[in-house]
């Protein structure tokens, strides 16, 4: 699809979708943030206490499958699964209930994880144990120290799932979806490796897409409406998506990554 084409597609794909908290798009401040400003969620990062089996789960298990928080050094993420087919970063992955859903699909896949949340990684580390995974890992803080420190062309998937809105245009420079961010996200995707995002905020959709149009390193898969509307065939759908918290219907947006310029 073309640029052109996205670009009209993006501004359509919006219209007559708000039924609430309608955003004016006039004059948003789209000025990359300093890199790793500081982490702010748009609901709390702690939450009830947790349980006494969470407690020990985060006192045997989770040593066990985290990941570092801040990586010193380039990170390739086949040194935890050496003969993983495929590997991929799922960022604010909330509950857990697509993350482990797809890992227990996908045994053969390494599915990494990041939430700075406590209750939602608690959440992930029951699935992990229910389930006897051995294919995930999880980072209990922000996503983007780890994204940039990946090797180059590590990953075959980035899913972003209904991510902060930070819906009032003044918090827009918060949204992860950012210039600075989708650079180190086409570097750490291999060439053809699927950048999947959805929002149920009109928006952000809107934003998401004009931001990868002005990266360029990006194709929209889209063709017609349908595949913006309809979640893909191996979406597991979501505790918060039921909730249908946002001003529009879920939408989903798919790219693939460009070829890495020379």
């Amino acid at each position: 699809m073309t640029d052109l084409a996205a670009s009209a597609i993006g501004r359509g794909l919006v219209q007559g979708r708000a039924n609430r908290h309608k955003q004016a798009m006039s004059n948003p401040d789209f000025s990359a943030p300093k890199p790793f400003g500081p982490l702010r969620s748009f609901g709390r990062v702690r939450g009830r206490a947790l349980s006494d089996r969470q407690e020990h789960l985060f006192e045997t298990l989770f040593p066990r499958v985290s990941i570092p928080a801040e990586p010193a050094e380039t990170l390739d993420p086949l040194q935890w699964m050496p003969a993983a087919e495929a590997v991929i970063f799922e960022i604010g992955f909330g509950g857990g209930e697509h993350l482990i859903g797809q890992a227990e699909r996908h045994p053969s896949h390494l599915f990494l994880g990041a939430e700075p949340f406590q209750e939602g990684v608690a959440k992930a580390l029951v699935g992990i144990e229910d389930r006897g995974l051995t294919n995930v890992r999880l980072l209990a803080s922000d996503a983007r120290p780890l994204l940039k420190a990946l090797k180059p062309g590590s990953l075959d998937k980035l899913v972003i799932l209904f991510p902060d809105p930070w819906h009032k245009a003044k918090h827009n420079k918060r949204r992860l979806i950012q210039q600075a961010f989708l650079d180190d996200a086409h570097r750490a995707l291999k060439p053809g490796g699927e950048l999947r995002f959805a929002t149920d905020w009109a928006n952000y959709a809107a934003w998401t897409l004009e931001k990868m149009t002005q990266h360029g390193g990006f194709d929209w898969l889209a063709e017609a409406a349908n595949d913006w509307r309809t979640p893909p065939e191996d979406h597991i759908t979501t505790r918060y998506e039921t909730k249908k918290l946002g001003d529009c219907a879920p939408i989903f947006l798919r790219f693939t990554a460009r070829q890495q310029a020379s």
